[in-house]
């Protein structure tokens, strides 16, 4: 392999906001780009200085100069995306979710293992400021024995511009934002799931899928802990502020999310204080040259503040890009592998399958370990 990874990033629009910090980072470059619009390939492409340009994401794959792909398409392909590139001999990064069933996360599981080659789920939340911010101060002793975790994601897209395939689309189908932060701080798998539905939505979405529910909210055991877990998840006739987020308690202290953006999270101490706190960056954990990448805005002067492109999802981006290439280098599982993202994955789906069961708890299957 060549001394920096050289990755080709598929689908441009969510897509294109890593392409600056591929060709930023020391250790990689964006060799190629993939989008089906020609005339918006050209243009991004033109504008990022990329030479290499498809419109065919099989041709991509024959490129023997491509050594992984970063797939942004839309949400039901990205199984099939995926397998074509572990089969080609690619690495792969891919955003949420992994799969639509059980079968395909167990699919991606098995050619992980079997090709050798390195499957990373980009999942943004576990790389945020304010996590990372928690899981220092729970790594330094501070928050004391965690007691019960909550977690959740809201956001209300009943407005006409969506894809048509997420009208009507089960909450907990789209799990991973609420419920990987819930695991990845215990350092295990979930274990059990049982979820409710609540609410009803219009008849229009709801054939779709044959999903009636405004809300789910489900119940989390995990293996080899006492620390039970609550995710709550809704998309449709459910009015709130977008909410992606986290609520951790402790023995010591415990942390609030926000609840209005632009508040703060809040860190509570002793029996009765609170206070409102500031969560810094995380440039101090990358690679210099990527470092900006994960800051909230940058001065220009002080008349001007811009926000960079690549810096979204809490500055999330930069961190899963150095963690991809790092595993790559380094010939070892992602952090985020095929194992652990199928765990997060479908544990919604069938957190989902419980509600449309009235409750009924589902032990989680076990996937491949490596």
């Amino acid at each position: 392999m060549a001394e920096k990874v050289r990755v080709a990033v598929v689908g441009l629009g969510f897509g294109g906001e890593f392409v600056p910090i591929y060709k930023a980072y020391h250790n990689s470059e964006c060799v190629a780009v993939c989008r089906r619009n020609e005339k918006l390939l050209n243009e991004f492409a033109d504008s990022q200085g990329i030479e290499k340009r498809y419109t065919d994401y099989d041709e991509l794959l024959k490129d023997d100069e491509i050594d992984a792909v970063h797939i942004t398409t839309d949400l039901r392909s990205h199984k099939d995306f995926v397998v074509k590139a572990l089969k080609a001999g690619k690495h792969v990064a891919s955003t949420v979710p992994m799969g639509m069933t059980v079968e395909e996360c167990e699919e991606i599981c098995r050619l992980e293992k079997e090709t050798g080659k390195v499957y990373m789920l980009m999942e943004t939340s576990v790389y945020t400021r304010e996590f990372l911010y928690f899981k220092k101060m729970y790594e330094n002793g501070e928050v004391g024995r965690l007691q019960f975790l909550r977690g959740s994601h809201q956001q209300n897209m009943g407005l006409p511009g969506w894809p048509s395939y997420w009208y009507g689309m089960p909450p907990m189908h789209y799990p991973t934002h609420a419920i990987a932060p819930l695991s990845e701080i215990l350092q295990n798998p979930i274990k059990t799931v049982r979820c409710i539905g609540s609410g009803t939505i219009r008849d229009e979405y709801a054939k779709q899928y044959n999903s009636p529910f405004a809300a789910e909210s489900v119940q989390l055991t995990f293996a080899d802990s006492d620390v039970a877990g609550e995710v709550t998840r809704t998309l449709f006739d459910t009015i709130r502020q977008y909410r992606e987020s986290f609520d951790f308690y402790g023995s010591k202290k415990s942390f609030e999310w926000e609840q209005c953006v632009g508040e703060g999270p809040v860190v509570y101490t002793g029996f009765e204080d609170a206070e409102h706190v500031t969560v810094p960056d995380t440039d101090d954990m990358l690679a210099p040259e990527i470092a900006k990448f994960t800051l909230k805005e940058q001065i220009i002067d002080e008349s001007h503040v811009s926000f960079i492109q690549g810096s979204g999802h809490g500055g999330s981006h930069p961190h899963m890009v150095q963690e991809f290439i790092s595993a790559i280098q380094e010939g070892r599982p992602a952090h985020v592998n095929s194992t652990v993202a199928a765990n997060w994955n479908v544990a919604g789906i069938l957190a989902h399958e419980s509600a449309m069961k009235g409750g009924e708890i589902i032990t989680m299957p076990e996937f491949t370990q490596f």
